[in-house]
């Protein structure tokens, strides 16, 4: 709706200067044209004083009659997100009335023209609120809760990041290639997107889990750094951190070996959190065994901001009286502690309250153990256990009088476990995570397979293209489900942002590993046949790693969950409020792909 009072004005003659975001002292006596939101409207009587924002911040324009009485009545008529190009000459604010929160605080714009660009209908939530806004109301109205200061920070930081990561690796040599979207079904972990061809009828594409294996086609033509920041897709349960699609940082590189990958990764990682946050990080990355650090930490990708490391204490018990921990131990079991930080915070009832939890997780119970004076001890294993076994898990555990201890025993898994999780929430309960701290580390040697109980058979961790440990590839042939692969994750505070491995590159191992998996010949030729065609070219040794760019912004950005970082996300039931997808299609498009939907 075009207002009277603006028809006097040439649009033509309306051009932006400034941004809401760039004036200071320097700018005094200029006369500037901004344009934005209104940000906030106050009416002080005879001066109107409005916050017009956009993109680059905040500056504040005054309406006097004084100095345009047109201007002054047209600014009755403007309320909260309307959209306004104004003109005047940027003053000083006067001593004491400086804003120090904004960039624009020491001045404002003293405004002689105003012309209304928009109207907006009164919005569902305040635009500048600090306060709690639901997540269904920010998604459904998500064009406005980009307007929201933080999260326009968390988007151009998104695009910050992305430019040094292609910076970065284009002065190593890396060329940024585009794989296709629309491509084969094949078994990655997780269940596909499938499109249906119009004009191959009853066959389909299916959107990519990640480039896998176009990037190791892409080292066997002999492109030797390769990277791309791309869309991937999988259709499984949802995560703070997951989502159906996602941003994923893809690298390839041949002719390396881990410890290549490694150092540039660092090198990355350190130019990263320099740039962005202006913080050191230290490296080489601590490197641990999976196994190792299973067994310490409970978890794959732990956090390293505080203590409490799982010990074993089997070797302790291992002569015990106790009926529980010897039954255990005879079906070769774990007994497993953990040394509790502010032991004094628990009572009786925390304790058994983390009993309720342990047992949650699947196992018996839990038992506590409170040192006093000497060797005396505070626990219902009283009875049960020797003087010497209390001097042996004192040395274990280097406690002191007043220190407290959890044990649990059960299967070595559901031990390690258990204890993971129970070391995450006790870190949270008692609040001793340092937030300003980074900790990376590199997780490599992971079992080239898993079993699955549920599926009864065992699959390969990462995927079927990881290579096995050099020294582990005769283990194929008679004990296939030891050998150790050359996978690597990159683990950050507890959170798992990247992962990758050196590849197979000869056919021979390639269809081993098939066969172990238990794929048929046809399917293999089906799946992976060009991928087997292709090895048998000369293909290079190589490898490389996928990051998760939602999860690194996430992170750098200081955000709970990826949602935060994405300009548009899905709900966690893989829908979108805002423009309703998914969403059922007409039954003449049913009828060109050749569907019929059977509920």
């Amino acid at each position: 709706m075009i207002l009277p009072e603006q028809s006097k004005i040439d649009p033509k003659a309306w051009k932006r200067t400034h941004s809401c975001g760039e004036l200071n002292k320097n700018n005094i006596g200029q006369t500037v044209t901004l344009m934005g939101w209104v940000n906030t409207y106050r009416d002080h009587g005879g001066l109107i004083f409005v916050d017009l924002r956009d993109r680059e911040g905040k500056t504040q324009v005054v309406f006097d009659p004084e100095i345009s009485e047109e201007a002054h009545l047209m600014a009755h008529k403007i309320r909260n997100e309307f959209v306004l190009a104004v003109k005047g000459e940027v003053i000083s604010r006067g001593e004491g009335a400086f804003n120090p929160n904004l960039k624009t605080g020491e001045i404002e714009v003293r405004v002689n023209q105003m012309k209304i660009l928009n109207q907006s209908e009164p919005p569902p939530f305040n635009i500048d609120d600090h306060g709690e806004i639901g997540d269904d109301v920010r998604l459904k109205y998500r064009y406005l809760d980009l307007r929201r200061t933080e999260m326009k920070k968390n988007i151009i930081l998104r695009h910050k990041v992305c430019l040094l990561i292609r910076n970065f690796l284009s002065e190593r040599g890396f060329l940024e290639v585009e794989t296709p979207f629309l491509t084969k079904s094949t078994p990655e972990g997780a269940r596909d997107y499938i499109v249906p061809s119009r004009v191959n009828p009853g066959k389909f594409y299916a959107l990519p889990q990640s480039p896998q294996l176009f990037k190791q086609l892409l080292m066997i033509s002999g492109f030797d750094k390769y990277f791309q920041i791309v869309r991937c897709f999988r259709d499984e349960d949802l995560r703070a951190d997951r989502a159906p699609e996602f941003t994923q940082l893809d690298m390839e590189m041949s002719f390396i070996e881990r410890e290549d990958l490694f150092t540039l990764i660092e090198d990355l990682m350190v130019h990263l959190w320099k740039e962005v946050l202006g913080i050191e990080i230290s490296k080489p990355f601590p490197r641990y065994d999976y196994n190792e650090v299973v067994s310490k930490y409970g978890v794959d990708k732990p956090d390293l901001r505080y203590g409490m490391e799982i010990h074993n204490l089997n070797e302790i018990f291992r002569n015990t009286e106790f009926k529980a921990f010897s039954e255990v131990l005879s079906k070769d079991g774990k007994i497993g502690a953990i040394k509790v930080e502010q032991p004094q915070k628990f009572s009786r009832k925390n304790i058994d309250d983390l009993e309720i939890y342990v047992k949650s997780l699947g196992l018996n119970g839990l038992i506590s153990i409170r040192f006093k004076e000497e060797n005396q001890i505070q626990s219902s294993l009283g009875k049960y256990i020797t003087e010497e076994e209390v001097t042996l898990l004192k040395k274990e555990m280097q406690t002191i009088p007043g220190d407290l201890i959890l044990i649990v025993a059960g299967n070595s898994e559901k031990v390690n476990e258990a204890l993971g999780q129970l070391r995450i929430k006790l870190a949270r309960t008692l609040n001793i995570i340092p937030e300003e701290e980074y900790n990376f580390l590199w997780v490599t040697n992971f079992p080239l397979f898993e079993y699955s109980q549920t599926e009864k058979r065992y699959s390969s961790m990462h995927h079927p293209f990881t290579s096995p440990v050099d020294e582990d590839i005769p283990m194929l042939d008679n004990n296939p489900y030891q050998a150790r692969s050359k996978a690597y994750d990159l683990v950050l505070n507890g959170n798992e942002i990247g992962g990758g491995s050196i590849r197979i590159h000869r056919t021979e191992i390639q269809q081993k590993i098939f066969d172990l998996l238990g794929i048929k010949h046809d399917e293999t030729v089906q799946k992976f046949g060009f991928l087997l065609e292709a090895l048998q070219f000369g293909a290079p040794p190589h490898g490389g790693i996928a990051f998760g760019l939602d999860r690194i912004v996430m992170l750098l950005a200081g955000a709970s969950s990826i949602r935060e970082v994405i300009a548009f996300p899905k709900t966690q039931k893989a829908t979108c409020l805002m423009t309703g997808a998914p969403s059922e299609v007409s039954p003449e498009q049913l009828k060109e792909l050749h569907l019929k939907i059977d509920l």
